[in-house]
């Protein structure tokens, strides 16, 4: 149950389970970040994340992450957390998340894309975006057409204000490690074909709790645990989609 076991343990299960994954896959372990999704869970809970030694935050809801990235700066000023959003973005929601975030993982059309880099504050170092492609082409997800992909890369690649790194993927659902392993490698596959077109990449943004070790398999760089990490979530707030 999730109350017997301490976020402490549940982070160092998890810490265990990213480098296990990477032997199998023969990747030094320092190959692969985790990236502490928050969404739902207040600051109390970041932070005393925070304490256990993560410092990366992905949030999927606009108006609860600035409250939160506020309330943890003022709690512990002396920690420098970094903030990634990750869900939907709507295009007259950017401002705010060029503001305050570091990374964007959910960058999946032009407008988008150029509205971030308009909006990047000038004396912030530039936005650190992944491309995010809907692998599955599943109409309940965001994400561009992979077919798209290597024109919406080239178009970020060229903007002030955004560093591209790479690729994030939300895959089907699936239980079979083979048919996890068979999605990421699409994702695996479309970013060396952009990176054979001279885009320098080097973020693949792919895994959850359920399935870190396949993604790790296929070359994660940057997994996205929630549930692993904080137990089973609370209901989102009513936060329009960002």
């Amino acid at each position: 149950m999730d109350g017997d076991i301490t976020l402490q343990q549940r982070y160092e299960a998890v810490e265990r389970r990213i480098e296990t994954a990477c032997r199998a896959a023969g990747r030094p372990p320092d190959q692969v970040s985790l990236l502490a999704v928050s969404k739902t869970f207040p600051a109390g809970r970041v932070l005393d994340l925070a304490g256990c030694g993560q410092r990366r935050f992905g949030e999927n809801y606009l108006q609860e992450a600035l409250t939160k990235i506020s309330e943890c700066a003022t709690q512990r000023p002396d920690w420098r957390l970094e903030w990634h959003f990750i869900g939907p973005i709507q295009s007259n929601k950017t401002r705010p998340i060029a503001e305050h975030f570091d990374w964007v993982h959910s960058v999946d059309r032009e407008r988008v894309a150029r509205r971030l880099a308009e909006q990047r504050p000038p004396h912030l170092a530039p936005l650190q975006v992944c491309i995010q492609v809907n692998i599955g082409a599943e109409d309940t997800k965001s994400g561009c057409d992979p077919a798209q992909a290597s024109d919406l890369a080239h178009l970020v690649a060229g903007l002030p204000g955004l560093r591209l790194r790479g690729l994030m993927a939300i895959p089907r659902p699936e239980t079979d490690p083979a048919a996890q392993q068979a999605q990421f490698a699409r994702v695996r596959e479309l970013f060396a074909h952009l990176q054979a077109e001279g885009l320098a990449l080097d973020t693949l943004s792919m895994g959850m709790s359920d399935d870190l070790e396949a993604a790790i398999a296929q070359g994660a760089t940057i997994v996205r645990i929630g549930s692993a990490l904080f137990g089973r979530r609370v209901p989102g707030p009513a936060d329009s989609p960002s």
